[in-house]
């Protein structure tokens, strides 16, 4: 195993240093006692009761919760059907244009990705709203999803959906019945990260959010102009600590759906 050198071992510490740093000392603030973020007082939680108890801030958080819920679900199962099309549909008319128009968010600047979305809400008159911000992040969460379920999906032995075809069962059945259940893991991952996309979108939400569907991410922006609070660094503790359960979970999903894969194909090399 080769070893690190003082080099990459310093910079690997100021690397880390630099993006997490900030956070940690964020976390430990969100326990200050004082009203100051940046003078300790003491140890205490009463900021999380306070956040607790502060109404506009639990309304920005149900809206968050329902609309991560609603639009990462739509992802998942929109991101599922166009990577199982571009996997298994073969070569059609208008294959690289599709697949463009599927990838194109991932590169896309989100102010780009936002502005277009608010123009064409107005073009056909939908009131922004929860209902825009749905469609908003699942226009740019679907290709997230898009390319986790692929990768399974170029992995996986489709003789065992054309058995299913053989004993009976039609296309949908077939992929119901025996492709879904093998790439789950995929799909929940894609779910678990769109979910988290969604969670801790800005840019994008301030373009087609309204006034009565104000998200997390949007309230603290606007609090944080004002003065930043120890409920601020209460709640990012709480989006941080959220966040990093959804991509260890997601990240866990998908390791063990790798491994899953390789014992697939080399029980299947042992019974060739």
């Amino acid at each position: 195993m080769k070893r690190l050198s003082p080099f990459n071992i310093t910079a690997l510490t100021l690397g880390f240093a630099f993006l997490y740093l900030p956070m940690i000392l964020l976390v430990i603030y969100s326990f200050n006692e004082s009203k100051l973020v940046t003078v300790w007082a003491g140890f205490s939680t009463k900021w999380y009761g306070e956040l607790l108890r502060d109404q506009a801030f639990l309304d920005a958080a149900v809206v968050t919760i329902k609309v991560a819920v609603l639009s990462s679900t739509l992802a998942t199962v929109l991101g599922t059907m166009a990577a199982y099309v571009l996997v298994n549909g073969g070569r059609f008319m208008g294959r690289t244009v599709f697949s463009g128009m599927i990838y194109a968010p991932l590169v896309m600047p989100e102010v780009i990705t936002g502005l277009s979305l608010l123009l064409l809400f107005i073009g056909i008159g939908l009131d922004r709203g929860v209902l825009t911000i749905v469609l908003a992040h699942t226009t740019f969460a679907m290709c997230y999803v898009s390319v986790v379920v692929s990768s399974r999906l170029v992995s996986f032995d489709r003789s065992l959906e054309e058995a299913a075809l053989d004993l009976g069962c039609n296309r949908f059945d077939a992929f119901r019945l025996v492709t879904l259940p093998i790439i789950a893991p995929a799909v929940i991952s894609g779910w678990l990260l769109a979910f988290t996309l969604s969670l801790d979108d800005l840019v994008i939400a301030s373009f087609v959010s309204g006034p009565s569907s104000t998200t997390l991410p949007i309230k603290i922006w606007s609090s944080v102009r004002l003065g930043v609070s120890p409920e601020i660094n209460a709640l990012s503790t709480m989006m941080i600590g959220i966040v990093t359960i959804g991509v260890i979970s997601a990240s866990l999903i998908s390791k063990r759906n790798s491994v899953r894969a390789q014992k697939d194909a080399q029980a299947a090399e042992r019974s060739a």
